[in-house]
């Protein structure tokens, strides 16, 4: 069995779907996942707030979200970069 090593954090690319908060955003990650029933590939989303110290972010950005400790009851992801801005 493997072991963790230490200071590995989960990393994810999602869209930014909202900005509307102070220093957070809403990021909607997407990936598709087989049915275990059927057999195909079904895509889901799922929502996750993330810090972003400086504002920078806008909706429609894509970006790179990392895990870090809890800052709030609900946000435990940090923005690392973007990687695209939104035309």
């Amino acid at each position: 069995m493997a072991e963790m090593k230490r200071g590995y954090r989960k990393r994810m690319v999602g869209i930014v779907a909202s900005d509307k908060m102070d220093k957070t955003v809403s990021v909607v990650v997407e990936g598709l996942k087989k049915h275990p029933t059927y057999k195909k590939y079904v895509m889901r989303s799922k929502k996750y707030k993330a810090h972003d110290e400086k504002n920078e972010c806008r909706v429609g950005d894509k970006v790179l979200i990392e895990e870090t400790r809890p800052l709030s009851k609900d946000k435990c992801w940090r923005v690392k970069e973007i990687l695209e801005r939104a035309i």
